[in-house]
């Protein structure tokens, strides 16, 4: 990776395709690369479909986000689009940005009754919790959303942090009064 940006700092590149996988992060090269280089492109190309690595890249400042699939021959034009201001995106990944859009026009923090305190989950917190009241996996929490089951088990800790229990079992039996009273709250 320092040779990555290295590189790109000796020749000054008007693009850099990166490997999101490359030893030493490619993300953190793209950040990188970006701070020394702002007018040069950069898209990544990716083995992973994970969105936290899309959007990761993206604020990391990556043009583009390509899987590794890719057809070769379809490849030059999405790096010269780059190049003319575009995006390169697959459709799957575009659909995710929109959805990503969208959910942040709605209200992003929960604020819930546990206990006679006010608690503050985030929205994806809070669509964790009732699927895990749902009796849903870890797995399939991670495959509904598209994100790993490392992410969704970071955001079970959290919610068990912010709730003052100490598993996801406590949190959901938490979850049920809290529904109640916030049934009753609205009546």
């Amino acid at each position: 990776m320092p040779n990555a940006i290295a590189a790109a700092s000796a020749h000054r590149p008007d693009l850099c395709l990166l490997a999101v996988q490359m030893p030493g992060n490619g993300i953190f090269a793209a950040e990188q690369i970006r701070q020394c280089l702002p007018q040069a492109k950069i898209v990544m190309l990716t083995s992973s479909t994970r969105e936290e690595d899309l959007f990761a890249a993206l604020r990391a400042g990556a043009d583009g986000f390509l899987p590794k699939t890719m057809s070769a021959q379809r490849l030059p034009s999405a790096l010269q689009g780059v190049i003319d201001g575009e995006a390169a995106l697959t459709r799957v990944l575009t659909a995710r940005l929109i959805q990503e859009f969208r959910e942040r026009g709605r209200k992003r923090r929960l604020q819930i009754r546990v206990n006679g305190q006010d608690v503050e989950l985030t929205a994806r917190e809070f669509e964790i919790l009732e699927r895990l009241r749902r009796g849903e996996t870890t797995h399939a929490i991670a495959a509904y959303f598209r994100i790993s089951e490392v992410t969704v088990r970071r955001h079970v800790s959290s919610i068990v942090h912010k709730l003052g229990v100490s598993d996801r079992r406590s949190a959901i039996a938490l979850f049920e009064p809290v529904e109640q009273e916030r049934q009753v709250a609205t009546a």
